[in-house]
């Protein structure tokens, strides 16, 4: 039996400077029945003496409890770890630099609740740090989706259909742990596994245009785009392993309606990175061959599969054939259509 509602789930490394932030947002909702499950990721600095203050300290501490892994073992890793512990029945994850308004919970709980679902996503603000504290706001309309394949066909419908996080949206803990569903143990893209394929696990989901979460981007953080010198090979090779991955794991939703527009979402995803190299080849050591670069583009798909397809034929079957094209030709070819779209 579950010990709480929810869990809140908050990983934790080297966040000294914002984890104060994060922690008495989560400690301040308004929802009552909520565990606050801290990872120390091992890192080396004052943050979880920080947690252990408020742990002893604050009239909710009590309900805090952290687990800790035996070795630095990244981001992926550590959302994994809260997925086995969490005492919630619902788990909400939160990144140690962001905070979310104090009735977050609250408000997606009693949506989750109301429509019985098993997801329900909250809208955001996207704060750029760097650049004087610009704010976007990142809403979605009002939706709730009842039946089965309906989420997922909204969710691949175009290629930002659905967030490409893990964290503002409550989801029952069931979903992650009965289907397998794990993040890749890296700190880049550990979400995109759980993400691109959550959707077709979901039979009832919930969109909220309230904006719930306040994600902070800076300069050194995880998940913003740094602008650096060198960029190792080994970090975007497993980046790709990730999308590879989720490629494995087609086969078994292949009879469903959203099928060719989630194969095409997968392989413009592999065209995008496949720009991003381009772009940045010159950053990139060791560099990459265009035969690695054309065989990012290979598709999960066979040649008779896409032309079975009722829909999406066409643009599935021009990402299968560059995925098979000679690799310089391919690469050229890439290079040609980032250029047009001012993506290289």
């Amino acid at each position: 039996m579950m010990e709480y509602e929810v869990t809140i789930g908050i990983p934790v490394y080297n966040v000294e400077k914002y984890i104060r932030m994060a922690i008495e947002s989560a400690l301040g909702q308004t929802f009552k029945s909520i565990e606050f499950l801290i990872c120390d990721d091992c890192g080396t600095d004052t943050s979880m003496d920080i947690v252990r203050y408020y742990q002893r300290n604050h009239p909710r501490g009590k309900d805090m409890r952290i687990v800790r892994q035996p070795q630095n073992m990244k981001l992926g890793a550590a959302r994994n770890r809260i997925i086995k512990e969490a005492r919630g029945k619902y788990l909400f994850h939160l990144d140690a630099d962001d905070e979310i308004y104090p009735n977050t919970i609250e408000l997606l709980y009693n949506a989750l609740r109301q429509y019985d679902a098993q997801i329900v996503y909250g809208s955001s603000e996207w704060i750029y740090v760097e650049t004087g504290g610009k704010v976007e706001s990142h809403v979605y309309p009002s939706m709730h989706f009842l039946s089965e394949d309906d989420f997922a066909n909204w969710a691949y419908r175009t290629y930002d259909g659905i967030q490409a996080n893990t964290w503002n949206f409550l989801i029952d803990v069931d979903v992650y742990r009965k289907n397998g569903i794990m993040h890749q143990p890296i700190n880049f893209w550990e979400d995109f596994t759980v993400t691109m394929d959550l959707p077709t696990y979901i039979s009832k989901a919930v969109l909220l245009p309230n904006i719930t979460y306040k994600y902070y981007l800076r300069n050194g953080s995880l998940s913003n785009f740094q602008k650096r010198k060198v960029i190792a090979k080994d970090e975007i090779v497993k980046t790709i392993d990730a999308i590879r991955a989720v490629k494995n794991n087609s086969e078994r939703i292949r009879s469903k309606s959203y099928y060719p527009k989630r194969s095409y979402k997968l392989m413009l995803t592999c065209f995008f990175m496949a720009c991003a190299i381009l772009r940045n080849e010159q950053l990139i050591v060791p560099s990459f061959t265009n035969s690695e670069i054309r065989d990012m583009m290979a598709s999960p798909l066979s040649f008779r599969q896409i032309c079975q397809f009722k829909e999406w034929r066409l643009k599935n079957l021009c990402m299968y054939l560059v995925g098979v094209l000679p690799a310089d030709f391919a690469v050229w070819l890439i290079k040609m259509i980032g250029k047009k779209k001012g993506i290289v």
